[in-house]
């Protein structure tokens, strides 16, 4: 194939056009037949008002490296498609555990079903109606299911979420494109092999996880859900031997593979207590912020375009001077912010948008980078911990740190999304109102003082983060933007530590995913999913 990149056209073009610049390109006659395939689609709004589509196309068509030869170009390269290919199996005979049907169980199993495995998939939540109608019971009533709910259930925590499949993992062997792949196999939309920055929305990925998983299901994968892992038995050598579930059934196999999930505490407790190798990990906490989108897309794509385009994302990053990165995490277009809490008198936020990104609201979480030092302090603080604690190690500390946090989150909003005008926030000052705009929620809110939710560095930090990124998006620290708490499961407090294997401590034990510490987001998390089952493959 022939790679052409950097075909920019105007942000109105048709096909007609983008064919007709591959011809030029490539010193095609009017009537020269082609095939061609767009590999990437990107908008470059760098120079307002004037915006284009960036476009890399991969061209099939007869001597190819005579064309590219001739035609002399750096941007254009004669180029191999990357096949992802599965290792060959030695033990298919094997029956893998999987915990957990996120994105990284999902596609372990999935992989491992086609090596010829039949694995077993325990997932503690409900199948994806289900649980979508307790979540939206959650959002209406307040009455909170902890076992199905945002964080729980199939599909994962991501399946509530703006469907977002970009990531910065590098991939020399095409396990990206892969998914991407699969997931259009089960239903997406086929734009996602090539958008810049591809999304699902929550609306569509639930049904191509239902999909997904019935095509597993009818080729030898049993899933189990409202089932969670309760204990594990090991050999006199120390290896894996038995799993158990629902502190009832036992499934004598030498492997599982933890594809918990970042919210999983109880399964975080337990597995310390049988000795697997955790440690503390540094993640970030902050706050979901509200601007108009209307405004965002002005920012992003000047007035010439602002109403022409799909809703606008938008990425900042800061260092601070006292040594802490503030970010923006998670950026929702046209979305919601959504209480995403998981268990009782606790409440965690994230973001979600429809496939359609229609909201009236953008929505990112903006976080400050904490680390277990921090975990530390805040104990200490709150008498958790006594004074002279700096030397304890404790691979749990994070995850009562982000616990302390949910609560005191709970307690100002008294079981509601708590939230306060940025302005308010930086004078201390409850909210009384909302300013230009309202809040778009799943979930009831209340207005108050957020201020004291956070330790005061990472409050002053925020603070900080907030006004410099004013500078790359106009007013984005405006007084009436709106802020809701707390965003505290940004990614995974812990790390279960494994090896060039793939295995924990206990062979046979496979961490894996974002729960594990792995990975952070949907396409990251199937990707290390894909990895240990070439892992459990090769054993």
């Amino acid at each position: 194939m022939i790679r052409i990149n950097q075909i920019k056209l105007p942000v109105t073009h048709d096909t007609a056009q983008l064919e007709q610049k591959i011809r030029k390109a490539l010193k095609f006659t009017a009537d020269t037949p082609f095939k061609y395939q767009i590999v990437k689609k990107s908008i470059d709004a760098r120079k307002k008002p004037d915006l284009f589509y960036v476009y890399s196309v991969d061209v099939e068509i007869p001597n190819e490296q005579k064309i590219v030869k001739k035609v002399n170009d750096n941007n254009i390269m004669l180029t191999k498609a990357k096949k992802y290919v599965l290792p060959e199996v030695k033990n298919p005979s094997l029956t893998p555990v999987i915990a957990g049907a996120g994105p990284a169980g999902l596609f372990c199993a999935y992989a491992l079903m086609l090596e010829g495995f039949r694995p077993v998939v325990a997932e503690r939540g409900k199948k994806i109606d289900e649980r979508t109608a307790d979540v939206q019971k959650f959002w209406e009533t307040g009455i909170l299911n902890t076992a199905s709910n945002v964080q729980f259930g199939e599909g994962g925590a991501g399946t509530f979420s703006d469907g977002k499949l970009n990531t910065l993992v590098k991939d020399p062997i095409g396990r990206n494109r892969f998914v991407l792949e699969t997931f259009v196999k089960f239903g997406a939309p086929e734009h996602i092999l090539y958008e810049n920055k591809p999304h699902i929305g929550t609306d569509i990925l639930a049904d191509v996880i239902k999909r997904m998983r019935t095509f597993m299901s009818e080729n030898g994968v049993e899933f189990l859900f409202e089932t969670c892992v309760t204990g594990f038995s090991t050999d006199k050598d120390g290896n894996l031997k038995s799993v158990e579930l629902n502190h009832s059934r036992q499934i004598n196999t030498g492997c599982m593979v933890l594809a918990i999930g970042h919210s999983a505490r109880d399964t975080f407790s337990l597995l310390h207590e049988k000795g697997l190798d955790m440690q503390a990990k540094s993640f970030a906490v902050g706050f979901r912020v509200e601007h108009p989108q209307s405004e965002v897309n002005l920012t992003q794509y000047g007035s010439l375009y602002a109403g022409r385009l799909p809703a606008a994302p938008y990425k900042v990053t800061a260092n601070l001077s006292s040594g802490r990165g503030v970010y923006s995490f998670c950026m929702c277009p046209g979305g919601y912010v959504v209480n995403a809490s998981s268990e009782e008198r606790r409440i965690a936020v994230n973001g979600m948008s429809y496939s359609d990104r229609a909201g009236s609201n953008a929505n990112s979480a903006i976080i400050v980078s904490v680390t277990p030092e921090d975990f530390k302090a805040d104990a200490v603080r709150h008498g958790e911990l006594p004074q002279d604690a700096a030397d304890m190690e404790d691979a749990l500390s994070g995850v009562r740190f982000q616990e302390r946090l949910e609560a005191r989150a709970w307690q100002i909003g008294n079981g509601k999304i708590p939230q306060q005008l940025f302005g308010d926030y930086c004078k201390n000052r409850a909210s009384v109102s909302y300013g230009a705009f309202e809040s778009t929620t799943k979930g009831e809110a209340v207005l108050d003082n957020l201020r004291g939710l956070l330790p005061e560095e990472l409050e002053e930090s925020f603070i900080e983060g907030m006004h410099h990124f004013s500078h790359a998006i106009p007013k984005f620290d405006r007084d009436d933007a709106i802020l809701s708490g707390v965003e505290s499961r940004t990614s995974s407090p812990v790390r279960i530590v494994r090896d060039e294997t793939f295995q924990s401590n206990i062979r046979g034990i496979y961490p894996c995913g974002e729960g594990a510490g792995y990975a952070g987001g949907i396409m990251s998390a199937a990707m290390d999913g894909l990895k240990v089952a070439e892992a459990i493959g090769k054993q």
